[in-house]
């Protein structure tokens, strides 16, 4: 089986389980994100992606590696990065230095990744800091979105160094809210004419730029939608696909989030973020909420998925 399915799930621990390996063979999976549960050292995740692409061809494998916070893989073979912060820190003393270490970071990102077997990382955050989001804080560049996306895009063009994909996160933007959508779901009140003069500024230069994927958030715009950005075909559609001419690949941000438990239980989660255009839904912990999905799901047919999907791996 080498096609690539519309889910993308976690595995239990340092080695696949049976029950990794049967989630695995089901055709409607087409990657694997991995945690620092995956991870013991260097040569064990090694033999963990290799024994994911033994069992089935195409399987991507992604992973959270965005430096400071949120560094899924740490020590054992992996360089330990700074928050983001402190390239948009460095900007403001000379600003070419900090496109040259957000480039660097790109490549050292890419670089080790690749050397384990990893396809990509869920990075650049493209958030734009405004002093409020506690769960982005010092992951975002900078509070100036000119910025965020020139050393955005410089983080971008180290990774293509190494032949990497980036996934700019979290549209349309989750800077500008109190609440952390892993625990409820955030509110942005905000309107239209503001997030575009602010938050979309980085995802439009990196789109742009012909950045690969796009991740959307768990955050309720209701001044321009009432469904949160991840399940609503007004960002989705309207705005990314439509006013930004993005045609890359769109991950849904984790189902299990509290941020996404208003569109109903996982299945009626994953059918609305489809719906919405996600081409790939996430669900990345709980795996007897992988298993009902497994069990219940009928996702629709998507003629854009292999095409979108052959620009994120490596192979």
């Amino acid at each position: 089986m080498s096609a690539r399915g519309p889910l993308m799930i976690g595995v239990e621990g340092p080695a696949l389980t049976a029950g990794d390996r049967a989630r695995l063979r089901d055709p409607r999976v087409g990657g694997v994100i991995l945690f620092a549960r995956n991870f013991e050292s260097s040569s064990q995740l090694r033999a963990l992606t290799a024994s994911i692409r033994a069992l089935r061809a195409g399987l991507v494998i992604a992973v959270d590696h965005e430096g400071g916070r949120v560094q899924r893989l740490a020590g054992g073979g992996f360089t330990q990065l700074p928050a983001m912060r402190s390239l948009g820190a460095l900007w403001e003393s000379d600003p070419d230095a900090a496109r040259r270490s957000a480039r660097q970071h790109g490549e050292t990102i890419g670089r080790e990744l690749g050397a384990h077997g990893i396809d990509f990382s869920f990075a650049p955050v493209l958030d734009v800091d405004s002093g409020r989001s506690t769960v982005i804080g010092d992951r975002a560049f900078h509070s100036d979105p000119v910025i965020v996306a020139d050393l955005a895009a410089e983080l971008v063009r180290g990774l293509a160094a190494t032949g990497m994909a980036a996934v700019g996160k979290h549209f349309p933007g989750h800077g500008h809210v109190d609440a952390d959508s892993h625990h409820c779901l955030p509110v942005d009140p905000r309107p239209l004419a503001a997030i575009l003069g602010d938050d979309l500024i980085p995802f439009a230069a990196l789109i742009a730029q012909g950045i690969e994927a796009i991740m959307p958030a768990h955050v309720e715009y209701p001044a321009v939608d009432a469904r949160p950005a991840g399940f609503s075909p007004v960002w989705i559609g309207e705005m990314l696909r439509g006013r930004l001419a993005f045609d890359g690949l769109v991950f849904s941000d984790d189902l299990e989030m509290a941020g996404a438990h208003s569109a109903g239980d996982i299945v009626a989660r994953a059918d609305a973020a489809i719906a919405a255009g996600c081409d790939v839904v996430l669900v990345c912990n709980g795996f007897d909420a992988i298993d009902d999905l497994l069990a219940r799901w009928q996702p629709p047919a998507q003629r854009e998925l292999a095409r979108r999907y052959a620009r994120m791996s490596r192979r």
